[in-house]
């Protein structure tokens, strides 16, 4: 089992992350379907359903059945931009990047709210960190469970995962919870195209994990990535996605959608929001 070697003098840096990638804008891209309607040629009679031609229309084209104009059934646009306005983490809630993140959702849907709000409703999982001599860490919490060590830094702090943050959302919006974990990410889109920003688990830049550490909560080993980040999806288009990140507090952040998938899906493919 992989450690984490720490100076017990030194409280670890868990959970949430920086990264610093480009923000650009992008417009977005309009199609426009034109429809005609066929006409029927006037001087082509019908008696008893026999089309009569006389010898004056024989030089006019023939008409055309009137075709109907395949309708586009209503479902994901091809690209959005939610106007949620930022919210940062820092300096109050230094690891509370997954109830700030919550708040920015909140916020758009019109609740009264705020992080620090969120952060002392959230549910917790009490078991303390527990090291070695060398500072490994031993037990701790499950983030499953609730948030696992202190959010505001004073100590060591780490992050919670989607059931919590599921409940939370139903404590301020009853019965309008919505946890998209596990769906595929194209799901995810759909809710922001219909006008719903989502909470969704990432890493500080993005990318793969790589900063792997294990420790065990009674019996169980919980294995997770260090340098896990939660933030806002607040857009899409063909090739990108668009983030709101309370650690960087930077708004409509643009990443390419790939990487980011990739980044998402080894977190767990964890998203919650609203409906």
């Amino acid at each position: 089992m992989k450690k984490l070697c720490l100076l017990v003098s030194i409280l670890p840096l868990f959970g949430c992350n920086n990264a610093e990638d480009k923000v650009t804008q992008q417009s977005d891209k309009q199609n426009y379907t034109q429809l005609y309607e066929q006409v029927p040629n006037p001087k082509i009679q019908k008696t008893k359903n026999i089309s009569t031609v006389t010898k004056d229309n024989l030089k006019q084209p023939i008409a055309k059945p009137n075709v109907a104009q395949p309708v586009k059934q209503p479902g994901k646009k091809e690209s959005m931009m939610l106007d949620v306005a930022l919210i940062k983490q820092n300096p109050e809630l230094r690891y509370g990047c997954e109830v700030t993140s919550l708040a920015m959702v909140l916020n758009y849907a019109g609740v009264k709210t705020d992080k620090m709000d969120l952060y002392r409703s959230i549910q917790k999982d009490p078991d303390p960190i527990k090291r070695a001599g060398n500072g490994d860490i031993l037990n701790w919490g499950n983030p499953a469970d609730g948030f696992v060590g202190d959010m505001t830094g004073r100590q060591a702090g780490y992050a919670v995962f989607d059931k919590p943050m599921e409940a939370l959302v139903n404590q301020k919006l009853p019965g309008r919870a919505v946890n998209l974990t596990n769906q595929p990410f194209e799901k995810v889109l759909e809710h922001v195209s219909a006008g719903y920003p989502v909470v969704v688990w990432t890493t500080g830049d993005y990318r793969l994990p790589d900063r792997w550490e294990s420790w065990y909560h009674g019996r169980q080993i919980i294995k997770t990535p260090l340098d896990l980040h939660a933030v806002v999806l607040v857009g899409y288009d063909a090739n990108y996605v668009y983030l709101n990140d309370p650690l960087s507090g930077r708004k409509q952040v643009r990443v390419e959608k790939e990487k980011f998938i990739a980044s998402w899906k080894a977190l767990q493919n964890r998203a919650v929001s609203y409906k």
